[in-house]
């Protein structure tokens, strides 16, 4: 029975609702990992490669972004013609010279905004608004200099399933839309060589194009597109997405707040080091992406941007999902067995992995390195 806001529930089926509060409560916790889980190990920790079965035509299709039109094209330059030029002008020292140098020169303009973070293509004027294609290690992004001040807009479509064709032949900005031939593709692993990547047309002659207003949609004003921060985990509704006082895109680590501690700091001496590393400050659009659960991996307080994703599949965003992101990766924590003070973690990128052992001696992390792999 109800009388206004209060609830009048029998004395027969109080029973019944301590055995389900019970039982929600006990499936809450048995499904959510405990901090030790999350962030230590008891054995071999060492990550493994897993080839995952390619996207067909029909998948992609269905989980294509809603905000994507794909028109099928009666003429069209197929993916076999366009990569195969590609890599004939560009798959030698000397041609691969001339494009690197053409890049500094062509997109002058566009590099001294973005400051290098984006490999360039098709320059197009629109009026008085330059635009031009970025792609970095995230993924594609519309570039725009308008008035002198430099945005840039994440298209959300993964190069696992979306080839873009070098050539083109019509701006990619017409009449309010993002538009670019290529074609759908699929990866193909080449054997003995763990996570090299090359690419098999598996349907030619797509228009991909995308509504400006969609593409530009800013809801919380952060400098972030909403389908940048929906591909990543951020929330586009809110320009301080973990509540520590500071904007997304002046945030270095913006899904969670940095906190010092011991363990936070084992992982932040841990992080990838660039020699000679220019003003990341100024560097809104560079991420290094990392799969982990471990909340003292998400409290660091890093020198560049960085994001972060689940290492359960199912907990990641559809983006992270088909898309390799991951360029660096530092494992979970193993515990010695009798010195409390010492521990053991990895990390592995560019090729390579590294085999720590990490002492915590006098409030400071003493690393030796023990072992790791070249490949």
């Amino acid at each position: 029975m109800y009388f206004g806001s209060v609830f009048c529930i029998p004395s027969k089926n109080l029973l019944t609702m301590k055995f389900l509060y019970f039982f929600v409560f006990t499936l809450f916790f048995s499904c959510t990992k405990s901090l030790e889980e999350r962030c230590f190990t008891k054995g071999e920790e060492k990550s493994s490669y897993v080839e995952e079965k390619p996207y067909t035509v029909k998948q992609i299709l269905e989980e294509k972004p809603d905000y994507l039109e794909i028109i099928n094209l009666k003429k069209f330059r197929d993916f076999k013609q366009d990569s195969s030029e590609y890599r004939t002008k560009v798959y030698n020292l000397e041609a691969n010279e001339k494009r690197w140098k053409d890049q500094k020169v062509i997109f002058a303009d566009f590099d001294q905004y973005f400051f290098g973070q984006f490999e360039y293509s098709f320059k197009t004027n629109d009026g008085n608004i330059k635009y031009a294609l970025g792609r970095n290690g995230l993924g594609y992004w519309l570039l725009e200099i308008k008035n002198n001040q430099p945005f840039a807009y994440f298209l959300g479509l993964s190069f696992s399933h979306y080839y873009f064709n070098k050539i083109q032949d019509k701006p990619i900005v017409k009449d309010g839309f993002f538009q670019i031939e290529g074609s759908l593709v699929k990866i193909v692993k080449v054997a003995g060589l763990p996570g090299y990547d090359d690419y098999s047309a598996i349907e030619d002659g797509k228009l991909f194009k995308i509504n400006l207003k969609d593409l530009l949609k800013d809801s919380d004003k952060d400098g972030f597109n909403d389908i940048f921060e929906k591909s990543f985990g951020l929330n586009p509704k809110n320009k301080d997405t973990d509540g520590d006082g500071v904007n997304d895109f002046d945030d270095t680590n913006p899904m969670f707040r940095s906190e010092k501690n011991k363990f936070s700091e084992l992982y932040q001496r841990l992080l990838p080091e660039y020699a000679g590393a220019p003003d990341f400050k100024n560097m809104h659009y560079y991420f290094e992406v990392f799969e982990t659960d471990c909340d003292y991996f998400h409290q660091v307080n890093p020198d560049y941007r960085i994001l972060f994703a689940s290492d359960e599949k199912n907990k990641q965003t559809n983006y992270i999902k088909v898309t390799n992101v991951f360029h660096h990766g530092i494992s979970k924590i193993k515990k010695h067995e009798k010195d409390p003070k010492r521990f053991y973690i990895y990390t592995w990128g560019s090729g390579s992995t590294n085999d720590y052992s990490a002492e915590y001696k006098n409030g400071k992390w003493i690393f030796k390195l023990i072992g790791g792999t070249v490949s």
